[in-house]
């Protein structure tokens, strides 16, 4: 049974809340009316459509911002109902935490964009699947660019509630001998051990501007195979423009400390990139970030890779508040790897309370080691595992996409997480 109660806010705007809840799964709906916003980028006006509809007038390079109560934690679903005035070509977005002191710009939408099939006054609603929310009171904006918008309404509806992660390990670094903490072998065809990973969801650009759509337990998406887990990203699949998988050991097993290795394969074309890391525990929101940590142990983009020998360039990094890249400051090694895509190459870190020390085929290229305070050493809290294959955004697609290309894969032989004895 699906009970639906209507509140009203206090405050300088009202907003309208609807809260559906039922037992499995919960489900949460938060409805915020264009009326209802707490300011504007200037002066807007209110327009009747020939439907009798109406609907606030928002200006290109336009916003209108609200304030977002969130109760559960967790992925959303975006989206926003408007319609372009005249016609033109209009898209929007929506930022969390406008209000933040350190000056970044939190996009948790991706662009959207009206069809340009549309008529104009003809309302559409567009969503995006997978932003990521925090429990608490949100400062957002919902931005217009191209043409004029007759904005409606705006909703976040849950879709998979934050889970805490149940099992910490914590891998001792003492000793002369390295010994498996825990391992996936992908020894078993189908869909990846669902006792050790779970699948992130969505399609809202993932803080980079990605297009692929990651996908829940498809097998077109991510399958065990041969003896080896194959993340595979797929152009125009599902209607979307890519769908691909990201693993993650989140809500299963949790790190601290270890020696961390991927033996794996990466796909050379122009557009992918292709990613195995860490990130925090502490990560809920895209507010946490770089603050929870992050360490990447096998990352590199399809451009650097050449297509015909294969060989390419190989990127360690860790991010923290103190070091990231949207400040352009993020401590990476990088070393040249030969024929990544048909070879095996194994991908590690060696991670302990002092320092962490990136290899490649127990090549050693690159060490952090600022332990000065909690900006630049979050490494002592747990960190999760991450397997994904992105496609375009920031990085990957900084050199354009290559249009012929309809499939890309990573091949990964083994993960494991080693302690000393």
């Amino acid at each position: 049974m699906i009970k639906k109660t209507k509140l009203a806010l206090l405050g300088s705007a009202v907003l309208a809340l609807l809260l559906m809840s039922a037992c499995e799964p919960a489900q949460t709906e938060i409805l915020l009316e264009a009326e209802a916003n707490t300011g504007s980028s200037g002066e807007f006006e209110i327009l009747t459509l020939e439907s009798g509809e109406e609907a606030m007038v928002v200006q290109p390079g336009g916003w209108l911002s609200f304030d977002l109560p969130v109760e559960l934690a967790g992925r959303y679903k975006v989206q926003v109902r408007l319609t372009s005035v005249n016609g033109d070509q209009v898209s929007c977005w929506i930022e969390d935490y406008y209000t933040n002191s350190d000056g970044r710009t939190y996009n948790i939408s991706g662009s959207l964009e009206i069809p340009s099939s549309e008529e104009a006054g003809s309302y559409v609603s567009l969503h995006r699947d997978g932003s990521p929310l925090n429990k608490g009171s949100h400062p957002v904006k919902l931005h217009v660019d191209g043409g004029e918008a007759a904005v409606d309404w705006i909703s976040f509806t849950l879709i998979k509630e934050r889970q805490l992660t149940p099992e910490v390990l914590t891998q001792n670094m003492d000793g002369s001998e390295w010994v498996i903490a825990w391992s996936d072998e992908f020894e078993t065809d189908g869909l990846p051990d669902e006792s050790k990973w779970t699948y992130d969801i969505g399609n809202w650009g993932w803080g980079n501007n990605e297009l692929q759509y990651y996908t829940v337990a498809r097998s077109e998406n991510a399958r065990v195979e041969n003896g080896s887990l194959i993340i595979e990203a797929r152009k125009g699949d599902m209607g979307e423009k890519w769908t691909s998988a990201r693993l993650t050991t989140r809500e299963k097993t949790s790190f601290l400390y270890g020696k961390i290795e991927f033996r794996a394969k990466v796909p050379k074309e122009r557009g992918n990139w292709a990613a195995g890391w860490t990130l925090g525990d502490a990560y809920v929101d895209e507010f946490s970030w770089p603050y929870c940590g992050e360490i990447d142990i096998m990352e590199c983009v399809g451009y650097e890779i050449n297509d015909t020998t294969g060989n390419g360039l190989h990127h360690a990094s860790v991010h923290c508040g103190a070091y990231y890249f949207k400040l352009n400051n993020q401590p990476t090694g990088i070393t040249e790897v030969n024929n990544m895509n048909d070879d095996y190459h194994r991908y590690a870190v060696e991670w302990t309370p002092d320092y962490i020390k990136a290899y490649v085929d127990d090549l050693h290229y690159f060490t952090y080691e600022d332990t000065s305070d909690t900006l630049t050493w979050p490494f002592n809290e747990p960190q999760n595992i991450i397997l994904n294959l992105a496609m375009g955004g920031g990085w990957g697609g900084a050199q354009g996409m290559d249009e012929s290309v309809t499939t890309q894969q990573i091949v990964v032989d083994y993960v494991r997480v080693y302690e000393r004895k």
